[in-house]
């Protein structure tokens, strides 16, 4: 496994088959409540859980058996060399990341309300994932990617929106297939205004877009989901549009045929990491062969899968900890279907 660097070559071990996920954005640690179904002030305790969406996406890659690196900053702390470590556990390429002895590694605390769905509170101010700049990136390692994975978090702030900007440039003049999944954070932005304007501006660039059903409201502006809506959301660049729909599913949609693919029914406690390990689980699938993108049966392969990952997570508390194995969908999608 490679060690944690500042940059230079990638030394993504080899020993793995398939082409590189890299995954650029935040990392930090989620405290969630002991006991579900409180809020903040009435928790009695508190589980310290390493997450972050682009993280999370990242590991769920590594753990069915991929090859991934993450792209990101974090603080010169204590968290912060343990969140380089989780990556490290589970075989992720730190080649990535980078270290800010000014700021602090982001802190969120998410309250588990009683249907599972999450409230949040951050602490960023600013935190060392907002401060990373494109001189820091390795641009070795993300010319190297086979898929460019980011989210929106580090959109809102400068310099880590232009090094954003930059690595999905990057990313792109070298081959990769671009993914976006907004993630939308609404308490981290200034404005609802302005998470949608600056979601919606490097929304024509990526070539798969994972929405939820909330997100595709957000977006749209429209309380009904249906194809109509989320079509509106089409632009001539994208290859794959997906919108998760909780216990509900996906729904896909490319420029030549659409459907919709059934969740797995779970007993859920948590919900936290359940699109990034959807997201994961499809990445990997499609890395190494693009063309699963055009052709449906296999697609739709893809995404029963992503949803049984996506579903495993939803049944332990914290999302990398629940992130499955490979053997787990398969168990999973072999007990749905007897």
């Amino acid at each position: 496994m490679a060690a944690v660097n500042n940059g230079g070559t990638p030394n993504v071990s080899d020993d793995t088959k398939g082409g590189l996920v890299v995954s650029f954005g935040e990392m930090l640690i989620d405290f969630v409540p002991t006991t579900s179904g409180v809020s903040l002030a009435e928790a009695p305790g508190f589980l310290k859980a390493p997450g972050g969406a682009p993280a999370n996406v990242a590991i769920a890659v590594a753990r069915l058996g991929g090859k991934a690196a993450f792209v990101g900053k974090l603080g010169d702390d204590e968290f912060g060399h343990m969140l380089a470590g989780i990556l490290k556990q589970n075989g992720v390429s730190g080649d990535g990341l980078s270290f800010d002895k000014g700021a602090r590694t982001a802190l969120a605390f998410v309250t588990l309300k009683s249907d599972g769905e999450r409230e949040f509170m951050f602490y960023r101010n600013p935190s060392a994932d907002m401060l990373l700049t494109p001189d820091e990136l390795n641009l070795d390692l993300i010319r190297s990617a086979k898929v460019f994975h980011y989210g929106s978090i580090s959109l809102i702030v400068e310099p880590c929106r232009s090094a954003h900007l930059k690595a999905m440039e990057e990313a792109k003049k070298a081959g990769a297939l671009l993914s976006y999944d907004p993630n939308l954070r609404l308490p981290l932005w200034p404005s609802a205004e302005e998470a949608r304007e600056q979601i919606m501006s490097i929304w024509d660039k990526a070539e798969v877009i994972k929405v939820s059903d909330n997100e595709l409201e957000f977006l749209t502006g429209s309380t009904t989901i249906d194809d109509a809506t989320a079509m509106s959301l089409w632009h001539s660049n994208l290859k794959l549009l997906l919108v998760t729909l909780g216990d509900h599913g996906c729904r896909y949609y490319t420029k030549d045929f659409k459907g919709s693919v059934d969740a797995f029914k779970v007993d859920a406690v948590d919900t936290t990491g359940a699109g990034d390990s959807f997201v994961g689980a499809l990445l990997g699938k499609i890395v190494d062969d693009h063309s699963i993108l055009e052709d449906e049966s296999r697609l739709r392969e893809a995404l029963t899968f992503a949803n049984a990952c996506g579903a495993i997570t939803t049944t332990k508390k914290g999302a990398i900890p629940a992130l499955p194995t490979v053997s787990e969908a398969l168990e999973l999608i072999k007990k749905s279907s007897s």
